[in-house]
This record gives structure tokens, sequence and C-alpha cells, in this order.
């Protein structure tokens, strides 16, 4: 019997891609078919996604498995999480849906905690960390700001469920997205209805909640015409990106650190229950939904945004560097000169971040960076500190030792990042597979279609599929981070 042409559409902050699997009973093999640019939108009301033209590049992908590789049997999206869309009662999408990072939402937490719940309640529901662009406190800003438009709501759907929708007609919520917001008590894994209530959101605009490996449905007709006539179902599968590139980390046991490293640096541990405790609150680690009723204990940490960022800035200066080339130029400086709290609110916003970084450094006495090899290195070692932090951290909570990382996704291409989490942390660090989130939405789909029997059976598959790369500890730069990293808690306000 032929394997199963499995297409993954990994949608990300500022690209997607249509990946398409297939296994063959021992390994994954993954094929590229479409990649496009996801441009969100600044409009006089507001930071959006474009959400019409992430529809179109979808069914380009599915078109192009169509035209070029005999078609596909099932498709899943996987995307960022807590943004979402409107639908009104004809299925009509009511407005675009807002990027997560629009300053509608900048004073709501503190409105919240004031006016409807203490911080330290909802954060005992919903186990959720507390950034501004939580779902939930979106969806008041929506009542506050936007009254009419939640009136005139019938349904409201996460970007990947929105997606699907466009694409089936078929109206469900998936679970791993629905957790990332805020809006789901952590324990029972239902909506946390008190909270909706209090909070005055309706508990109709919510549609029934499905766990990874539902089939949702098969392309409307009108789109599977559009596409080749491929005759596809669209499968539900661990929707959060994170979710998905989770399920993709190749660990032999259940006891692991792992950091989803790309925009965003995504660090944790999966656990059969929430850890929601007085340490977790004082800490803001959050509670999200896995596969196969695992929760994903993790910290949300600015990841790869902080380089990224700095390139579009040096690019717009004329300075058009490469990756490699920023890479190379941070090699050539001196370690551990300048250190900065990679989460501190001033290196959240676009724009010019090595400007932000500098005047960071300036602010707090250190070394500024003079150059764009000083600017990169600073962030690495910086990221790698935090690392270092939330596993300290995570092993206070849980009583557990954790001596290895597992680094996937498309950050494991800076090798010395990878190179100073283990020196920095005093950890192994493996790093791999790169394309962890395709390969976890992937997984999935053969998991639904009976081709793989499970989690381990996925994760076996998967460390046979793709190599990985080791990385030890140099402990003769210990002293060195040990000094880097008191000056690391120095800054954060724990020393």
């Amino acid at each position: 019997m032929a394997s199963k042409k499995l297409l993954a559409i990994d949608l990300g902050a500022s690209s997607g891609r249509g990946i398409l699997g297939s296994y063959d009973g021992s390994k994954i093999s993954l094929k590229e078919v479409h990649r496009f640019s996801n441009d969100p939108v600044m409009t006089p009301t507001g930071f959006t996604w474009d959400t019409l033209r992430l529809l179109h590049e979808i069914k380009a992908a599915i078109l192009q498995c169509s035209l070029n590789e005999g078609g596909v049997d099932t498709l899943g999206i996987d995307t960022w999480g807590v943004d979402y869309g409107y639908l009104d009662k004809t299925g009509a999408l009511l407005s675009n849906p807002y990027h997560y990072r629009d300053s509608r939402t900048d004073s709501i937490p503190g409105y919240m905690f004031e006016n409807i719940i203490p911080w330290n309640e909802l954060y005992g529901i919903t186990g959720i960390q507390s950034m501004n662009f939580n779902t939930v406190y979106q969806m008041v800003a929506d009542i506050k700001n936007r009254p009419w438009l939640v009136e005139n709501a019938d349904k409201m759907l996460n970007m990947p469920d929105l997606l699907g929708y466009l694409l089936t007609g078929e109206k469900l919520s998936e679970y791993t997205i629905m957790s990332t917001g805020a809006l789901l008590d952590a324990k029972k894994r239902t909506l946390a209805t008190d909270l909706l209530k209090k909070c005055g959101i309706k508990e109709s605009l919510f549609c029934d909640i499905v766990s990874p490996g539902t089939t949702l449905g098969k392309l409307i007709p009108f789109v599977d015409g559009e596409t080749g006539k491929t005759g596809a179902s669209v499968v539900k599968v661990a929707s959060h990106d994170t979710a998905s590139a989770v399920l993709s980390v190749p660990a032999k046991d259940s006891d692991f650190l792992y950091i989803s490293s790309g925009t965003w640096s995504l660090m944790g541990i999966e656990s059969p229950e929430p850890v929601i405790t007085p340490e977790s609150l004082k800490y803001d680690f959050t509670n999200e939904g896995g596969v196969f009723g695992t929760i994903r204990v993790l910290k949300n940490i600015m990841g790869l945004w902080l380089l990224q960022e700095s390139r579009r800035q040096w690019k717009r200066e004329g300075l058009n560097y490469s990756f490699d080339d920023l890479s190379d130029m941070a090699k050539a400086s001196k370690p551990l000169q300048s250190i900065i709290n990679p989460d501190d609110a001033l290196f959240s916003p676009a724009g010019d971040m090595p400007g932000r970084i500098r005047e960071y450094c300036k602010t707090t006495g250190q070394h500024v960076p003079e150059n764009a090899g000083e600017i990169v290195r600073c962030i690495f070692e910086s990221l790698s500190l935090r690392y270092r932090w939330t596993a300290e951290k995570l092993e206070e909570m849980t009583g557990r030792k954790y001596s290895t990382i597992n680094i996937v996704g498309g950050g494991t291409k800076e090798e010395m990042l990878s190179q100073f989490a283990a020196d920095a942390s005093g950890r192994m660090v493996v790093a791999g597979p790169v394309e962890a989130t395709a390969l976890g939405n992937i997984a999935m789909q053969a998991i639904a279609a009976g081709e793989l029997g499970g989690l381990s059976d996925a994760r076996l598959a998967i460390g046979n599929s793709f190599d990985r790369k080791e990385y030890a500890p140099n402990t003769a730069m210990k002293p060195q981070w040990d000094d880097a990293y008191a000056k690391f808690l120095s800054l954060i306000g724990e020393n």
C-alpha cells in the first residue's frame, strides 16, 4: 500500500511553507513545495494579518502538489498562537484578525487586574503567563473598543481553525491552539466559563474543542476544483506551531528539556498535568496544551526576533548582512562584554533593535556594543543565560534534574547559539531537527491516517529520519559564564 501524501501548511509570523511529507514505514521524508511571505498590514485601525492572502497561498500549495507531486491526501495547518477572527451568522469573516503585536492591548492587562479579576486568580485558572497579547486580553479589548463587532459575531476561531474553516466550511476549535490564550481552565481542559462571564465574553462564540488528530472535513468542492481536485481532507494537527514542534523532539524518554527555537525561544518540559504553583506564578511560566494529553510547561523567551529585527534595521541602513556574515562577526568579537535581559519590554516592538540594545547596555553601565558583531554576540550570550535561568527554575518547580537540552527548529542553524546554550547552562545540547514544526504536523497526520501508532512511534520515526548535532559544555569557560550569569541575575532583579 502506497504511503499517503501529507501536506503541512506551516505558517510563521513572517513566512509560510507548504511541505509535503510521507512515511515509508521507517522514515519520514519532506519536500518543500511552496514558500511565501506572510506580510502583516498596518492600517489606520491597527496592525492586522492578511488572512485572505494566506488562504490564497495555502490553495497554491495544494495546487503545486496536484500539478507536480501526484496530489495530496490530507493537510494540516499550524500557526502562531493567540490570534483569531470573528465570523458572522452567515459564516463571513467580519474583519481581518489583529496581529498579536498590535498596541491596542497594551493597557488591557492592568485594566483587567483592577476591574475584572486579579492576576493571581487569572493565572490560577488558566496557568498562562501574562503577555499583553493573550487572547483573553484581545477579546476584552474588542468589547471595550469595538463592541459592534463582538455584537455581530456568531463564532470566533483561532488562526489555524479559521483557515481550516475557509477551506472546508467546518467550524471546530483545536485544543493546543485554544490553550494558548488564557481562555481555558488548564486543569479541566475546557472553557473557563466563569472567567468568560466576568470578562463579558459570550460563551456561544466558541466552537467545540477537539484533540489533535481529528479530521475536520474534505475541501469545499469549489476549493477542491481550484486546487486540482485532489479530494484532500483537512486534519486538525497540533495546530499551535510550538505544540507541533515539541511533538517532533526525538527524545527517548518523557523527561526532557526542549527549546523550540525560532522568532521565539519556547523553552520547557512536557508534563502529564499543569504546573500551577506559587513558584510557577512567581516565575511566570505558562501551561499550554500538547499532544496525547500532555501539557507544555514553558517560558516564552524573546528568541531570534532580536537578531531578525537587528538585521532588518541594518538593511534599512544599507548594510545587507547575511546571517552567516553576522555569525562570523560575532565569533570574532570578545566574549561576554555586554548582557541584556532579552525579555525586557524594550525589545518587544519592531524598529531599531541595535539602537535599543546599545541604549540598554549604556543605561545599565556596561560596555556599549560598537558594531554588528558585538550586537549579535550580546544577543546569543544573553539568550543562553536566559536558557540557564529557565532550566534552573524548571528544576526548582518540578524537583527533577535535566542534564540535556533538546533544541529543535530553525534556530538550530545558529550553531554558536547552541554552543553557548551548552556553555552557559553546563548541560549537553542536542540540536535538531530543523524542520521541527512541519515534522510534528506531518507526524500527527500520519497518526490520524493509521500509519504511525502514536507519540513514541512518531518520535522514533523522526529520530531515524534526521541527523542531530551534540554540543558539550566548554568547561574552560565556566568561570566567565558564572560571572556573566551573576550579572544577568542582577539585571532581572534576582541578585
